[in-house]
């Protein structure tokens, strides 16, 4: 299933084609691999609170978020080949092309909606 994400906090698209990584391989697989990530995507991992990108291509712009959407840690344009710390209160973490926190002002304490695209 494919996501629409909004910024409900700033009133900002986030990505309208958010892939959803639910099962154990999907979440182990996550953008490994990808030569880009275009603006409008992104990948919504759940349950989850620590990432990796150990094989990855390119930078993301990650947010780590509660059971309510509300963003409690986010990382603009983390390189490949990091590791993040855990983050105990994140249910779900959101990646995304890197530059899209910074073009939508998105700070930590927003709170984003996740809508399905059909």
């Amino acid at each position: 299933m494919r996501w629409k994400v909004n910024n409900e906090t700033r009133q900002r698209l986030l990505a309208d084609r958010a892939d959803e990584a639910r099962s154990f391989v999907q979440r182990f697989k996550g953008l490994m691999g990808r030569r880009s990530l275009e603006v409008g995507e992104g990948l919504h991992i759940v349950p989850c609170n620590s990432i990796h990108t150990f094989f990855m291509r390119i930078p993301i712009d990650v947010l780590f978020l509660d059971a309510q959407g509300r963003i409690v840690k986010q990382m603009p344009a983390l390189p490949p080949w990091r590791a993040t710390s855990v983050y105990f209160q994140a249910r779900s973490v959101l990646e995304l092309p890197a530059g899209v926190l910074a073009a939508s002002g998105t700070q930590e304490g927003d709170t984003l909606s996740f809508e399905p695209v059909p």
